[in-house]
């Protein structure tokens, strides 16, 4: 009886690593829709405390948001295959944390004044090859609908955030011409420009933000 048992035992064991396999990845769409979900429900919980130390909300966000984002895949599209072919695996890293950080200063802000005015994710797409979108709504405090798409890539069977689209600005090409524009104005110093990636993100924040809404 006991042999028994422990060769099911060790049978049950073998078959974990199967059933976890078996359980299914979620949807693109899903994952946006739960992500956003426990992002606002976290900034609702905490916003007057985030206000006050919008460190902790970069924090919240990098803990939420960052891990269904492809930081590595979006760095390198960032940097062009001109600049990333020749950064060391510790630039690259560097700059996967500056980007992540400064997507969140980007929009973090704007989010800590959105009182929940209503955000409508859209139906789902065609999600049947390796790239899809997700978008969605989003009503401004003056009643204004702003459309915001995700791109969405599967790295290793599971979705990931490639790319985002925010009332008309492509926040991957913006900051993919600013890089490019910084790496210009350093000299080709692909150190400093990465270390300094988080002034390159305020001067694009602040370009956007003088364009006509």
């Amino acid at each position: 009886m006991i042999s028994i048992l422990r060769r099911s035992l060790w049978a049950l064991l073998a078959a974990l690593p199967l059933m976890a396999h078996a359980v299914a990845a979620p949807s693109a769409h899903d994952l946006v829709e739960d992500t956003t979900k426990r992002m606002l429900a976290d900034l609702s919980a905490n916003k007057e405390k985030y206000k006050q130390d919008p460190h902790d909300f970069y924090m919240a966000l990098n803990t939420i948001v960052g891990p269904v984002v492809d930081a590595e895949g979006i760095s390198k599209s960032i940097m062009t295959v001109k600049y990333s072919r020749k950064a060391t695996p510790a630039q690259m890293k560097t700059f996967e944390e500056n980007f992540k950080r400064g997507l969140f200063q980007f929009y973090g802000n704007a989010l800590l004044e959105y009182n929940n005015q209503g955000i409508t994710v859209d139906p789902p797409k065609d999600e049947s090859g390796e790239r899809t979108s997700v978008g969605m709504t989003v009503k401004g405090s003056s009643g204004s609908i702003y459309p915001v798409q995700y791109t969405l890539e599967k790295v290793n069977g599971e979705w990931k955030l490639r790319n985002v689209i925010i009332n008309g600005i492509n926040i991957g090409k913006l900051f993919r011409d600013q890089f490019a524009d910084a790496m210009q104005r350093n000299g080709g110093d692909l150190d400093k420009t990465i270390n300094n990636w988080a002034g390159e993100v305020a001067k694009a924040k602040e370009a956007t933000e003088k364009q006509p809404q």
